[in-house]
């Protein structure tokens, strides 16, 4: 009760995202799938992309367990971040057979905690997505969790740390963070889906080609729209909460 009463600008930000992301959910309740679906990969591909995230996941939790010792308010941050992108990357307009476009949220996470954080958390939330809610599935859990729980940090956390370097303002590293995050995720999901489906008459960079433009026509709105958004809860948590920041070295 203690540790709730003393939080509430936490509290506002996660009911805030959560509302928000929610509320635009419900156009697209009529999806069939999201991330790679259930079966669509071959099996080599499934097992490649498992074994490929393996190491990304261990450093991972080990990241996660030096960060949050002894602290349990970071340890209330880190499961907003992760309520943040399970609700956003549960969105789901359809794109493409076998796939579908939706925001990721994994760049807030990746600013505040780095990449390797998200890897962990990342692959919860895929892993609760694909067994509650048929989205994604078990056997493409390797690839959905290195496009969006690898790839995808990594990329924003380089971008936010490229621009804090150059003393940009906070809100436009946030920003960019969000969004290069959002929009790497997919350009790697095209490049799996190419590598195991190439055109039979191009090849890899062909079919690479035909996946990059029919995502980009959902995923460039998207992916701004994730920016604001992740822009305005960033802004709650450094009006609520600087002392964390500072301690993860993200304000």
């Amino acid at each position: 009760m203690g540790l709730k009463a003393k939080l509430p600008g936490e509290k506002a930000a996660v009911r805030a995202s959560v509302f928000v992301a929610v509320f635009l959910a419900f156009p697209a309740a009529g999806a069939r799938a999201m991330h790679i679906m259930e079966g669509f990969l071959p099996p080599a591909w499934c097992v490649a992309w498992g074994a490929l995230c393996i190491p990304f996941v261990v450093k991972g939790f080990f990241s996660i367990k030096k960060k949050i010792a002894g602290n349990s308010r970071m340890l209330l941050l880190l499961a907003m971040c992760g309520a943040f992108a399970f609700v956003l990357s549960a969105l789901k307009l359809p794109s493409v057979t076998g796939s579908c476009s939706h925001p990721t949220g994994v760049g807030l996470g990746a600013v505040l905690f780095g990449p390797s954080a998200m890897s962990v958390i990342g692959v919860i939330i895929l892993l609760f997505q694909a067994m509650l809610l048929a989205h994604g599935g078990l056997t493409t859990l390797g690839a959905n969790t290195f496009s969006m729980a690898i790839a995808g940090p990594f990329a924003a956390f380089g971008v936010y740390w490229l621009l804090k370097k150059l003393k940009a303002p906070a809100a436009l590293s946030v920003f960019a963070a969000a969004f290069i995050g959002d929009l790497f995720t997919y350009i790697v999901t095209s490049v799996q889906l190419a590598a195991a489906f190439p055109d039979p008459g191009g090849g890899f960079m062909a079919s690479a080609v035909k996946f990059l433009g029919v995502f980009a026509i959902t995923q460039i709105p998207l992916a701004v729209s994730e920016g604001l958004l992740t822009v305005v809860v960033y802004q709650g948590i450094k009006k609520y909460s600087r002392p964390e920041l500072e301690a993860l070295k993200a304000y």
